[in-house]
């Protein structure tokens, strides 16, 4: 039976960068959990970062640039933090590997999780298209990333697994 990576925030877990969760209630997700099927991920508290933080935005890019050098991740009071963004992907990307998950559901919006739109960097709540550090490694290997307002998307992937 196939396993999906999952933001831990959308499980009700409070690691969000304000300390909350952001609980996905689906009918598919409750299915998968009853299975065992979920993997749950927070990249940020994985790779160490603590709860709560201050909030953190891309600044120059999107994961894909953050992964080529080109971009960085840092916090609203400026603090780099792209080497733990790094290091939170690196880990889900293990965590994929290690369970053979081929789907994964994530949080959008989040410089980690974001799957089709991010913030755009300047801390004032505009996105912009563009994907996650997390997003962007998982999806260079193979993985097939969605956001939660695209878990029927998901399930179908799965189903054709």
């Amino acid at each position: 039976m196939e396993k999906i990576l999952v933001s831990a925030c959308l499980l009700g877990k409070r690691v969000r960068y304000d300390g909350g969760a952001k609980m996905l209630s689906s009918e598919i997700l409750s299915q998968w959990q009853a299975e065992g099927r979920v993997v749950p991920v927070c990249p940020e508290v994985d790779a160490g970062l603590p709860t709560p933080r201050a909030p953190a935005e891309i600044i120059a890019g999107d994961g894909s640039d953050v992964l080529a050098g080109s971009a960085r991740v840092v916090d609203h009071h400026g603090k780099n933090l792209t080497e733990a963004f790094l290091k939170g992907a690196s880990l889900a990307l293990q965590l994929c590997r290690r369970h053979g998950i081929k789907v994964a559901v994530l949080t959008e919006h989040s410089p980690s999780c974001g799957s089709s739109h991010i913030y755009d960097g300047s801390f004032s709540g505009t996105k912009r298209p563009g994907a996650g550090v997390t997003a962007t490694l998982l999806r260079q290997h193979g993985v097939r990333v969605y956001g939660q307002h695209e878990i029927v998307e998901a399930q179908r992937v799965i189903q054709s697994l």
